[in-house]
């Protein structure tokens, strides 16, 4: 148990395998998931190791998660 009082988060292999091969992840779109479902699931730690490991880019922003499945560079307009 954590200090919060909550469970650790597992280390679900099989819910990362699932997120980036989905269609969208595959032809190099946007993913969005809840910080809340990440946090549950996998735990931080590892997407931000995975979509790193990918050379993608990651973005926290209102509770969400938004992954840019592309490794190209990225600019942020506004």
């Amino acid at each position: 148990m954590l200090d919060d009082g909550s469970l650790p988060p597992r280390r679900n292999t099989a819910w990362l395998h699932r997120l980036f091969a989905a269609k969208a992840a595959r032809r190099g779109g946007v993913l969005r998931r809840s910080v809340r479902d990440v946090e549950r699931e996998v735990g931080r730690e590892a997407l931000v190791a995975e979509v790193r490991a990918r050379g993608f880019h990651l973005i926290e922003c209102g509770g969400q998660f938004v992954i840019i499945c592309n490794p190209g560079q990225m600019r942020v307009v506004c």
